[in-house]
């Protein structure tokens, strides 16, 4: 299967940065997440500060591309395909960010022994977005081979899923030391973490039905 861009060079590098970009942010929510949880408050603030920017960039980045694709009508005949992939990418930074800032916000009271869950939860929802972000640029590059990688998207989704549910579980069946409302706030921040592979889902459902319109 050839390119889906046969000349547009600059296009094709702006994608490759976005996507740079977005990686850097997932890469800053997660050690941002460890670091609250291991009390390293300094380094915590600092990957704040640099999702922020890598936010207001990949946003910077989308609209670039997105004004090329309507100023040159790149690609009739997939260019809402592609509008709606690149932004729907750009929704996992925006909830990286988001997340994140809830941790500074809120300042939520993680329980010892519901770090390591947290931690882990991090670990499995992150590893959606790692692994739909290289499907998502070959989309460009090698169309055929962008659905290879999309089960460990949809299987890092659903045990994401399950963990939270199990943290929830945890929260409410077996920690009666504390209060309802501490329970509630602990709950919301599972749920604040499992949203990137939410967000990651989204993405590869979109790769999927792409693939099959270039294929068709």
């Amino acid at each position: 299967m050839v390119k889906i861009f046969k000349t547009s060079n600059k296009v094709i590098k702006d994608i490759d940065d976005f996507y740079d970009t977005i990686q850097l942010g997932v890469l800053n929510f997660k050690e941002g997440v460890h670091n609250y949880l291991d009390g390293n408050i300094s380094e915590f603030e600092n990957n704040l500060k640099k999702i922020e920017k890598l936010e207001g960039k990949a946003d910077s980045i989308k609209r670039g591309i997105e004004n090329d694709f309507y100023l040159h009508s790149l690609l009739p005949n997939f260019a809402s395909d592609i509008l709606r992939l690149l932004d729907k990418s750009d929704d996992i930074i925006d909830k990286s960010k988001e997340n994140l800032s809830q941790f500074d916000v809120e300042v939520p009271n993680i329980p010892e022994k519901l770090k390591a869950d947290y931690s882990r939860l991090v670990e499995i929802s992150l590893s959606a977005a790692e692994s739909v972000i290289p499907s998502a640029r070959l989309i460009f590059t090698s169309p055929d081979k962008a659905k290879e990688g999309l089960q460990k998207v949809f299987f890092y989704e659903r045990e994401a899923d399950k963990l939270a549910n199990a943290i929830k579980r945890k929260l409410f069946r077996e920690m009666d030391e504390l209060k309802l409302s501490e329970k509630i706030h602990l709950r919301y921040f599972a749920l604040h973490i499992e949203e990137i592979s939410d967000s990651s889902e989204t993405v590869a459902n979109i790769l999927s039905a792409l693939v099959l319109k270039i294929r068709m």
